[in-house]
């Protein structure tokens, strides 16, 4: 079922995640209804407080990504077959040097900025079956990990781009707010009347 994304300037964005157990209700529908969602806006990854629940749960799909003439046939080959859901992700470790892409959030329809992040990380999970996992990654699906753990953690892409891009952006983030953004997806706008 494909559920409305949560905009910019709900509380529950800011919300550090509540860790979950497998008898969280209805966990497996949880789940598909992000893989929904998020296909449907045509994400690469969702976070669940962007559908309005402050648990640590992220799914991601990278194969969007690669089709990008910029990569090696081996990084297209990774980012076709990645495809992984996280409950309970722990950052064990950012490493490497920082790198720049050009970020955008389904949250933050609109708004697309540079963001500096580490290219390797070590994160430890749980898979959908509550297999605990410790694995590391690098190169574009560490940055979209880390991007989704954000939102675990109450962190916005926006919160880590200079204060003078933040600036520039405060008007296109007061109308996501006031439900005046138009994406070709269902949004749950903070400000709008009759939420």
């Amino acid at each position: 079922m494909i559920l409305p994304i949560v905009g910019y300037g709900d509380p529950v964005l800011r919300k550090v995640g509540e860790e979950i157990t497998p008898e969280y209700p209805n966990l497996k529908e949880v789940i598909a209804n992000m893989y929904d969602t998020m296909y449907n806006a045509y994400g690469v990854g969702l976070a669940a407080p962007q559908i309005g629940l402050a648990i640590r749960l992220f799914v991601i799909d990278t194969e969007p990504f690669s089709d990008s003439e910029d990569l090696t046939s081996d990084e297209q080959e990774q980012l076709k077959g990645f495809k992984q859901t996280f409950i309970n992700a722990k950052m064990l470790k950012e490493e490497g040097e920082e790198w720049s892409f050009n970020e955008g959030c389904l949250s933050i329809p609109d708004v697309r900025e540079d963001v500096y992040r580490n290219e390797k990380i070590t994160l430890e999970y749980l898979d959908e079956d509550f297999n605990k996992k410790t694995v590391e990654y690098d190169g574009l699906i560490a940055r979209v990990i880390q991007h989704e753990y954000d939102h675990i953690e109450g962190i916005l892409f926006t919160d880590k781009i200079a204060t003078l891009k933040r600036t520039l952006i405060k008007k296109k983030l007061q109308n996501i707010m006031d439900g005046k953004a138009r994406p070709d997806y269902r949004m749950r706008f903070f400000n709008k009347k009759g939420r």
